[in-house]
């Protein structure tokens, strides 16, 4: 069953004995991401802690583990745990492609209404935002779903963008234009001199936190996803201050406006390269206008940067999980001829792979044409292209492809030098390149690049077949036999092509 809400959630975490109840004090001051970042990079069960100032964080809720990072996404959406990597990513897709309306219920009849705080009540420092890496520029809340209307239609776009607690009543929220909420906001909101009125949905059930990390397309309601991804409709409940809705069972909702024209420093931030971001730039200042909660609220965070390339966090982990089904059924939508479009596993925000059966050149330059116009590709640098029958989700295939089919002279291009749209979060981008604390210093336009490692045809019948469940069989057999499994070469059955 797919969970409901994040306590329904973790709740199965812990009947599978994959949660930690941390009931000794831990101060929000390092400590929290400190154990949680000692949890995932021993790939342990997912920390809650229940006394941190009387209040209750969870480390990296929706991390994987590191041969199989898509196993807590899975559970999240009532999937078996031990689904194959492309068992998931079909029923992930088979999901989405029956969106479900989302329904409204009353306020009395919504968990996260338990408390309302609005006016002179409202203090965001009553809870315990976590302080996540030495040298952050403050207090972050950085696991949540960003609700934002466009102004000029019924849509309303879910995202997650990372904000920074400057007070009681005020945060700044990193908005890098090229992503849709960002847009809305610089290209309409500003520009009319108008607010831009926001809810920060805090600990949402997961298909909407998996829903507001996926490319759903411009104008689509992401409502609906998150209905498809959990087979019955999302519940939403209006907000108190504004004329939004957001989902009802969150722990925590934050309602307030970003203001035009209005900034406060955001960051230096350790960033999920896994290297401290900065340098302290401006960004839009959200002023909170009323939190409602659920009593003793759970509050999620990410500590970024962990295990850089063995996806050992949730944003990681939610990249494969989530982004790479969406990103397939996308392209195909779109009407490209795409088999399988997955992330890297050990870099999920910069490589992907596409398997097609079109492999003509010019019809690859103008799928990777639109796939980095994309907004969702902002993040995504490098693209390679494999024959249908190479699995892109695993990456021993796709470097065999690189390997065997892609000529240096030939098969690597450049995709539009200095003209393609970019965040400046990625570590081999200079000082100057990410900009300063003045608005639009950044560079924004980059090269991207893309590799075709099809082969033509020419000596596909030559390649050897990989047959990894009977290797992983085998080592079961040699485990069972007491051959220390250290000492075997791991073959993850997630692997092999269904």
């Amino acid at each position: 069953m797919t969970a409901s809400s994040l306590r329904q959630y973790l709740q199965t975490l812990e009947t599978n004995g994959d949660l930690h109840r941390i009931s000794e004090p831990v101060s929000w001051n390092l400590e929290a991401s400190a154990v949680t970042m000692l949890l995932n990079e021993e790939d342990s069960a997912v920390p809650l802690f229940e006394n941190v100032d009387s209040a209750r964080l969870v480390g990296d809720p929706y991390r994987g583990t590191q041969r199989r990072p898509w196993e807590r996404i899975a559970l999240g959406l009532g999937l078996p745990s031990d689904l194959s990597y492309r068992e998931f990513y079909e029923a992930v897709i088979e999901r989405l492609k029956n969106p479900i309306e989302p329904v409204t219920v009353s306020t009395d009849d919504a968990p996260c209404k338990e408390e309302i705080q609005t006016g002179d009540d409202v203090d965001l420092l009553d809870f315990p935002w976590p302080y996540i890496h030495a040298g952050d520029g403050g207090r972050y809340s950085n696991l949540h779903t960003l609700v934002a209307p466009d102004p000029d239609s019924e849509w309303v776009d879910w995202s997650n963008h990372r904000t920074m607690i400057h007070d009681g009543e005020t945060s700044s929220v990193l908005l890098l234009a090229g992503e849709q909420t960002p847009n809305l906001y610089y290209y309409k909101y500003e520009k009319r001199d108008e607010p831009m009125p926001v809810a920060i949905t805090v600990g949402a059930e997961p298909a909407v936190q998996y829903t507001s990390v996926m490319w759903i397309p411009t104008g689509r309601n992401e409502a609906e996803y998150a209905g498809g991804l959990k087979q019955e409709p999302v519940e939403l409940v209006p907000c108190e201050t504004n004329d939004l809705s957001v989902p009802a069972t969150a722990e925590l909702v934050i309602e307030g406006e970003i203001l035009p024209n209005e900034r406060r420093d955001e960051g230096p931030f350790g960033d999920y390269f896994g290297y401290m971001h900065g340098p302290r730039r401006s960004m839009p200042l959200f002023r909170v206008t009323g939190i409602t909660h659920q009593t003793d609220p759970i509050l999620p965070f990410c500590v970024e940067g962990t295990g850089v390339g063995h996806s050992e966090n949730t944003t990681s982990s939610m990249e494969i999980g989530c982004v790479g089904p969406d990103a397939t059924l996308g392209l195909r939508t779109a009407g490209f001829d795409v088999e399988c479009c997955a992330p890297w596993k050990s870099t999920p925000r910069t490589i992907y792979a596409i398997s097609t059966e079109k492999t003509n050149p010019s019809y690859l330059h103008d799928m990777a044409n639109f796939i980095f116009t994309t907004w969702g590709m902002l993040h995504v640098d490098f693209f390679i292209f494999v024959d249908a029958d190479v699995n892109p989700l695993n990456q021993r295939e796709v470097l065999e492809a690189l390997a065997l089919h892609a000529d240096p002279d030939a098969d690597f291009h450049q995709f539009g030098v200095e003209t393609m749209p970019k965040v400046p979060l990625n570590i081999y981008q200079t000082p100057t390149e990410k900009g300063d604390i003045q608005t639009g210093t950044s560079k924004a336009k980059t090269a991207k690049a893309y590799i075709d490692a099809t082969s033509d045809g020419a000596g596909r019948e030559a390649q050897p077949t990989h047959d990894v469940e009977r290797r992983y069989r085998a080592q079961k057999i040699l485990e069972r036999a007491g051959v220390e499994s250290s000492e075997l070469s791991f073959v993850d059955p997630g692997e092999a092509t269904q």
